[in-house]
């Protein structure tokens, strides 16, 4: 059996991302790589794929992304490459009172290939709060609340930062998560989500309203699960750019 399709996963090598403030962040990435290629180069994915990352390791980002895949189908003599490397991306966050200063993870991801560099599609997972609505209307006191996450994977025509989407996907939840909070702290984003209650499917369709209106993206997709702190099972809303409309 002649199987043509092959790869390697989870690869872990550590790369550099660059970041809004001009900087570059040290990461380390979980890569896995998929070829389409003549059996008896097989063999030398590994080696070739370790080579590349040396290269462009020191630079990763989405623009550098096609050179990466086509220099792996050129090396491979591939008919196609597929690379999907996710990352921890921290940025520095201030309370929102205090302004005490704290590190925040964000996992992301890119995910190219060589037949079309506009499939490029950049992926965040960003934990946010939520407080639903129905349970504010009819309670006497409070209204219950929990750490959701947004999952936001677009395509774009002109380069986005990360740091952009990921704040743009905070403003459409009923609050941010921070990763260190004071009292003054708490008290702020206790009630922020109190008075912006919204459930998965609010939280959806403000972060897809967003995208929709970005002028540099081409097309999304929304995902919000919501870890609920009353039921043993988490709440889920999902919609594409595709889907939007019908």
């Amino acid at each position: 059996m002649d199987l043509k399709n092959v790869g390697i996963k989870d690869i872990r090598f550590p790369v550099k991302i660059r970041e809004k403030g001009g900087t570059r962040q040290d990461t380390v990435a979980l890569i896995t790589l998929q070829v389409n290629t003549p059996k008896q180069f097989c063999e030398d994915c590994v080696s070739t794929l370790l080579g590349l990352l040396g290269k462009y390791g020191d630079d990763i980002s989405p623009p550098a992304f096609p050179a990466l895949l086509k220099e792996l189908k050129t090396e491979l003599m591939a008919d196609s490459a597929k690379l999907t490397m996710t990352f921890p991306y921290f940025i520095e966050k201030k309370a929102p009172v205090t302004k005490t200063a704290g590190l925040m993870e964000y996992t992301c991801s890119f995910t190219g290939t060589s037949e079309n560099d506009d499939d490029l599609i950049m992926s965040m997972w960003v934990p946010t709060t939520t407080l639903c609505p129905c349970s504010k209307e009819i309670s006497k006191y409070g209204a219950h609340n929990q750490r959701a996450e947004i999952r936001l994977d677009v395509k774009f025509s002109d380069f986005i930062w990360l740091e952009d989407l990921i704040s743009m996907v905070e403003s459409g939840a009923s609050c941010e998560v921070f990763s260190l909070l004071k009292r003054p702290d708490e008290k702020y984003v206790t009630e922020k989500a109190y008075e912006n209650p919204m459930f998965v499917e609010d939280a959806v369709r403000k972060v897809a309203g967003l995208a929709s209106a970005h002028p540099s993206i081409t097309w999304f997709s929304v995902g919000v699960e919501s870890f609920e702190s009353i039921h043993k099972h988490s709440a889920y809303a999902i919609v594409t750019s595709d889907t939007m409309g019908c």
